[in-house]
């Protein structure tokens, strides 16, 4: 009978095996897809890829107020700035900070 550690060897040993296996056959996958693309004339833009990836990563939102004083500007996003609410807190409308 194997000990714990005889197993344990075993399971990262055939984990190994299992990852080099996969990338192999993943490589093949791959090369059968492009070969398939090229065949029948698909290209990404047939099966809905646009290049881009997630919509919410690296996006950037227009600043939409902007501090006159500073320059400081904010989206209308999130948490207000305290520099708005100062403002604001004063009597001031935060429509009168929008960038035209």
């Amino acid at each position: 009978m194997s000990s714990y550690k005889d197993l344990l060897s075993q399971i990262e040993t055939l984990k190994q095996q299992a990852e080099l296996q996969r990338k192999s056959e993943i490589s093949h996958v791959v090369a059968d897809i492009r070969r398939k693309m090229q065949e029948y004339g698909i290209s990404l833009s047939d099966l809905g890829a646009t290049g881009r990836g997630s919509r919410s990563k690296g996006t950037t939102v227009a600043a939409k107020y902007r501090n006159p004083k500073t320059g400081d500007t904010w989206t209308g996003r999130g948490k207000m700035p305290k520099w708005l609410q100062a403002e604001v807190g004063m009597g001031k409308r935060k429509e009168d900070f929008l960038i035209a």
